[in-house]
């Protein structure tokens, strides 16, 4: 026998098989990485089929399976919660190949496409969700969200109303059926939705917020007035809730408060630019009467006592409001409000 053919088949003898572990699909979750899948790579030598480890002809090509490892969710998520987006769309797509049945990794997925910028993608993977688990609720709201931004606002509703049809108390539901309406034209029902929200949850802030932008968009900058100013009352840090006010009072006259809402915004965001157009339109003005100020903790007070007028009018029941109070430790780990995209903001 040639020394070549014998030193071959030394070589072809001590090459051994992979050998893998498929993973198992989960309701939730698992941690840690998971084997889930083989790819093939050349060794020089064939193994015919058959007995694994076994030697081919001399000169023939064997393969060999090599494991592929896929991403946990516990990895990708965090890599989503690190704002890698473009990453975590990537393994969460490994991960859904991987367990196929599980609909949270494809509800991830969808909102990982979406914080991309990939409308399209993010809402294939909330529809692979629904159809594993059609009373997935957060799918459903977060694909509402994706329709709304893609100028689809009557899909967008259809959502909304399924996802109230599971949950009739969620007070973020109401507030998208209020974007919807809004983006529909249905003024009336825009208000009725976004004044159930607010009597929902009172500390809803970006209820209050849509609610002040539609009143701002409607040429009604004093009805704006209170929900903004509560609003801000709650949540001062938030630029688009000082510059929204300060677009309310700097229409409503109220020169000297809304430059100090402006001045509200940039504090908590320098870069934020309609701030920074706002108040040099008031400064152009140079009132510093008292006459253009207003009570802006006054106008909260008169809000909050508004709201409580929605729940004796029935808005909302006493009961309706407990009952809300409790669903609000449910799980909402994934979850990201809506995207901000218009000059005076509503989410």
């Amino acid at each position: 026998m040639p020394r070549h053919v014998s030193h071959l088949g030394t070589v072809v003898s001590m090459l051994s098989v992979v050998s893998i572990v498929g993973c198992s699909t989960s309701d939730r979750p698992a941690t840690g990485a998971t084997t889930g899948a083989t790819t093939t790579a050349s060794t020089g030598a064939a193994t015919p089929s058959g007995t694994p480890g076994s030697t081919a002809p001399t000169g023939q090509l064997r393969s060999v399976a090599v494991p592929t490892i896929i991403p946990s969710y516990a990895d990708a998520e965090r890599a989503f919660h690190r704002g890698r987006y473009e990453e975590a769309v990537g393994m969460f797509e490994a991960y859904s190949e991987s367990n196929p049945d599980n609909a949270w990794g494809h509800y991830m997925l969808g909102l990982s496409a979406w914080k991309t910028g990939d409308h399209t993608r993010a809402l294939e993977a909330f529809d692979a969700a629904l159809r594993i688990e059609p009373t997935h609720r957060k799918s459903l709201l977060n694909s509402a969200r994706v329709l709304l931004e893609t100028s689809r606002p009557q899909d967008a509703l259809d959502r909304v109303e399924q996802a109230l049809a599971i949950e009739p108390l969620s007070g973020e539901a109401l507030r998208l059926k209020g974007r919807a309406h809004h983006e529909l034209g249905q003024i009336p029902q825009a208000i009725d939705a976004y004044q159930r929200a607010i009597a929902l949850d009172d500390r809803d802030v970006w209820a209050m917020n849509n609610l002040g932008y539609l009143y701002i968009q409607q040429g009604q900058s004093d009805s704006a007035l209170r929900p903004l100013a509560r609003a801000v009352e709650i949540r001062g840090n938030v630029p688009v809730f000082q510059n929204n006010l300060g677009t309310a009072l700097e229409r409503s006259g109220y020169f000297v408060s809304a430059r100090q809402a402006y001045e509200g915004a940039l504090q908590a965001d320098s870069s934020y630019t309609k701030a920074a157009v706002g108040l040099d339109r008031v400064n152009a003005h140079g009132i510093q009467s008292d006459s253009s100020t207003a009570d802006v903790a006054a106008l909260s007070q008169e809000f909050q006592r508004e709201v409580e007028q929605w729940r004796a009018e029935g808005t909302v029941t006493a009961d309706s409001a407990k009952a809300a109070e409790s669903v609000k430790g449910v799980d909402t780990s994934g979850m990201v409000r809506d995207s901000v995209s218009q000059d005076t903001v509503s989410r």
